[in-house]
């Protein structure tokens, strides 16, 4: 399994840069988390369009899903010139209905729509219930997770064990649904003396820390950086709580899994 960073700033990008946006390929299948603003030029550094079976929005806020869009015209042009057969697999929130509502409309003839709410339950670890899919050879696994909108945290069970947080705020289901993963792809969205700002919504890099280390994460990666921060004095205070060496996602970037 490897991932490969896209974007990973929030809620705008740096010069140059994409917002949140990563890449997964695990046996065969080329898999999008999220893709925010910038994201999809990037995305064709590393593979044709064409070849995206599946695309996951963790939740409607435009820094992950606003080059949506770009896939959807470049999916219509692949079926068009025969480069695909297929529509690519979208699986997002149905709330707020109003953007799910500006994404879907008309995307039928390109994207196979699945509301993450629709799929059925499964207790992943036991106590913690997550929605299920099967894409290709991995499965996937979403975990509703505290933010100012619906949203989810994304499981991916193939050839090894990948957490990616999406937007969330820190919680103990959260914790266990990461429990052990061999890669938990976090968000640090904070610094200390932001973390009123952020309460119930997202995670300073502190927490971001302080959770994978009760998770027992095997690695740390943290992304999601307000591009007007020191990535230093985040890294720094993630490690603190973490208490070993942490990965600051890099545009770019491939992450490996085994």
């Amino acid at each position: 399994m490897r991932i490969t960073v896209l974007g990973c700033w929030a809620p705008f990008p740096r010069a140059g840069g994409a917002c949140s946006g990563y890449l997964l390929q695990d046996g065969g299948a080329n898999i999008l988390l999220d893709l925010g603003h910038g994201a999809f030029s990037r995305l064709r550094h590393f593979v044709h369009f064409a070849d995206v079976r599946a695309a996951i929005i963790t939740h409607l806020h435009p820094d992950h899903y606003g080059d949506l869009p770009c896939l959807r015209h470049a999916t219509r042009s692949a079926l068009r010139e025969k480069q695909r057969l297929q529509r690519v697999k979208l699986f997002l929130p149905a709330e707020p209905q109003p953007a799910f509502q500006e994404l879907t409309a008309g995307a039928e003839p390109f994207f196979e729509v699945v509301p993450i709410e629709s799929l059925p339950e499964e207790e992943v670890p036991p106590g913690v219930r997550a929605r299920c899919a099967e894409i290709g050879p991995v499965r996937v696994f979403f975990l509703p997770v505290r933010h100012s909108l619906p949203a989810y945290a994304v499981g991916v069970e193939g050839s090894g064990y990948l957490v990616y947080s999406g937007d969330a705020a820190p919680d103990e289901e959260l914790a266990a649904f990461a429990e052990k993963a061999g890669i938990f792809l976090c968000e640090a969205s904070g610094l200390d003396k932001d973390a009123e700002v952020f309460q119930g919504i997202h995670m300073t890099a502190r927490q971001a820390g302080e959770l994978a280390a009760r998770a027992g994460v095997k690695e740390l990666i943290i992304t999601h950086f307000f591009p007007e921060y020191d990535l230093g004095e985040l890294c720094t205070q993630a490690q603190e709580g973490y208490g070993d060496a942490v990965e600051m996602a890099v545009e770019g970037d491939t992450y490996f899994l085994y």
